[in-house]
């Protein structure tokens, strides 16, 4: 049921149960009781079997479940007007937690995409085609997003799964967005402080109100004080953040493909790199992509403070550098006080929000001795874990109950070709060890990866050409625009569990220069309509040359001199099978991912001194086994 509200003595209180002088109300009461445990009904009430909440016959009627809005006072002023910023939030939750008094924990979920987005044209994005460290063309500013507001749900997400189990839902709109206050900052504090106070309305700590401006409060009497996160992406990088302020009452969060840090998400060791899939998007363009809410007066200030002076002046899309802007929107520096129990899930083949966001994140956690699970699957962007590992973790630390999810396995891994995901010990997995690969000339053919160091073998050449993808690349027999080494073909399965890291000597033949390496899986499958993401892209990664001391730091590149670089890819666990070879490609000017700079620059490999170091599980003796070595 949806709740309408009058005012009295200065209290929300729910029409239905007020009533018109003493007759009414003792005619109410009398119907309450008799309608109540008094005939022998059994009241209705969460309930468990295997450890996981159950679905209620008297929580699944959805017409009895009542569903408001309120506006939530958070502690900042985002969009600097003198006033506390108030976020829009609606709830769902049982009947009974008014006729039978029933107290819930909650699922929460706050994004900013609630209230709809901008355009995706990319007349709206960067435009990549520019040399590299010049300055680049401006883009357009989109029209204002044509808002969606829902009444008086902002959306219907979660509902239906968590709600019939017992559990509450609220959803809330990041500052911003739809019917929040505030302007977007992108990462920014207001990010975690908005959820915080959400969190704190459901445990009683702040104030709710019934409209964005109004005075009658709104209080959260039905909740248990134990609140529980998720969402996907963005969606998922909110949960994350809220913990960072180690909030009371946020008990656990599942984050779904996080982003747990935006210069690791638009920059790559110093290089500027694109999310895939979104071409051309920075920071600037994702504010405008969700900045849904307020007036048009109040959209223009937020864009012309926050967008065109902060965000402008702090960006650097012509060095690519780390600053003090990128380091405030780093979820993984703020990891000290996150107590929420984490289950973190990531797809490794993720090439939007790459899987290291949710590898460092679920590593630091552990040191700490926050209880963290992770669940890994081989598909791209999103997807949850099952939902029996959901609903296993939310009813132990929202519940309460004791389903011993603490002690099952620690890492959750679909494997190739499976749908359900194999328990592991951890990730990565224990037995895994990095094993050093050393390169042999014939690279613009196809060079050798081996365990055996080779000397005096000189120097190989490519040509960075931006019309090539890395795909054709990689399929080419033979290309001046990439070098390419592989191991000889495997007899048996080889298991690489972890983070793979090159160390490279270079030289370019221009100050500037992309950097672009990809371990793949060959010979390349192609012409299968719907071949399997593990197929062909083990991992990958890119780093600007100029930034070989620091992220924070670069300096042009001498034409013709060496200079030598380490960096990891992204992490992985895949069974590469018998009859593949392993091969490690480098190339410059990755199409789908870095600026289109004009052909030509070159770049030289010194071969004795670039190693590969790949986690394989069993070492470098299953990999010899492999190859029958």
């Amino acid at each position: 049921m949806t709740m309408n509200y009058q005012t009295h003595e200065s209290q929300k209180v729910p029409r239905h149960v007020l009533c018109p002088g003493l007759l009414g109300c003792l005619i109410l009461i009398s119907s309450l009781i008799v309608s109540s445990d008094l005939l022998g009904q059994e009241k209705s009430k969460p309930t468990f079997e295997m450890g996981q909440a159950q679905v209620v016959a008297g929580f699944k009627d959805r017409s009895q479940w009542i569903q408001h809005e309120l506006w939530v006072e958070t502690e900042f002023d985002s969009d600097s007007d003198g006033k506390l910023d108030r976020v829009h939030v609606d709830v769902t939750r049982q009947a009974q937690t008014e006729s039978e008094g029933l107290k819930v924990p909650v699922i929460y979920v706050s994004s900013p995409y609630f209230s709809g987005v901008s355009s995706s044209d990319k007349k709206y994005f960067w435009d990549p085609r520019h040399e590299l460290g010049a300055k680049p063309p401006r883009h357009e500013n989109p029209p204002p997003i044509r808002t969606r507001i829902g009444k008086p749900l902002m959306s219907n997400s979660h509902v239906r799964t968590w709600v019939p189990r017992g559990f509450a839902v609220v959803h809330s709109a990041a500052p911003g967005t739809g019917l929040s206050e505030g302007c977007p900052t992108v990462g920014g504090p207001s990010e975690a402080l908005a959820p915080k106070a959400v969190v704190d309305w459901l445990c009683g700590r702040a104030k709710g109100f019934t409209s964005v401006d109004g005075k009658i409060e709104v209080k959260a009497n039905w909740c248990t004080g134990k609140v529980g996160m998720t969402g996907t992406s963005y969606n998922g990088t909110i949960p994350l953040a809220c913990a960072t302020t180690g909030v009371d009452g946020l008990e656990c969060i599942i984050p779904i493909a996080p982003n747990t840090s935006y210069y690791h998400y638009y920059r790559s060791n110093g290089l500027i790199r694109h999310p895939g899939g979104w071409m051309g998007e920075d920071i600037d363009v994702l504010f405008n992509f969700i900045h849904s809410g307020g007036t048009a007066a109040e959209r223009a200030r937020c864009e012309k403070e926050f967008r065109d002076k902060v965000i402008a002046k702090n960006i650097d899309r012509i060095k690519g550098d780390s600053n003090n802007f990128w380091k405030i929107r780093n979820l993984r520096s703020r990891l000290q006080k996150v107590k929420a129990a984490t289950l973190m899930a990531h797809a490794f083949n993720d090439w939007n929000v790459m899987p290291e966001h949710s590898v460092e994140v679920y590593e630091a956690l552990k040191k700490q001795g926050v209880p963290v699970q992770s669940y890994f699957h081989q598909r791209g962007h999103g997807g949850e874990p099952p939902l029996k590992m959901m609903n296993r973790w939310f009813t132990r630390y929202l519940f309460g109950i004791k389903n011993s999810v603490e002690d099952d396995a620690r890492a959750w891994i679909v494997r190739e070709g499976q749908r359900l995901p194999t328990p592991y010990k951890d990730y990565p997995n224990p037995d895994a060890s990095l094993v050093q690969f050393h390169l042999g000339k014939g690279g613009n053919h196809s060079g050798s990866l081996g365990l055996s160091l080779k000397s005096k073998q000189g120097v190989e050449e490519l040509i960075d050409d931006v019309a090539f993808s890395g795909a054709k690349l990689a399929q080419a027999k033979k290309s001046k625009n990439r070098l390419i080494y592989a191991t000889p073909v495997l007899k048996t399965p080889v298991h690489l569990s972890g983070t793979s890291r090159i160390k490279i000597r270079l030289s370019s033949s221009k100050p500037a220069a992309n950097l672009s390496v990809w371990v793949v899986s060959l010979p390349w499958t192609k012409g299968k309509r719907r071949s399997p993401i593990t197929d062909n892209l083990i991992t990958r990664g890119w780093a600007d040359p100029q930034n070989q001391k620091s992220n924070s730091e670069s300096a042009p590149l001498k034409p013709g001199q060496f200079v030598e670089l380490s960096f990891n890819l992204q992490p992985d666990d895949q069974i590469i099978p018998a009859g593949q070879q392993i091969g490690l490609m480098i190339f410059s000017s990755d199409r789908d991912f870095t600026l289109w700079p004009k052909a030509g620059t070159r770049l030289k490999i010194d071969l004795d001194a670039t190693t590969i170091a790949m986690p394989i599980v069993g070492g470098a003796s299953a990999f010899k086994k492999a190859i029958g070595d």
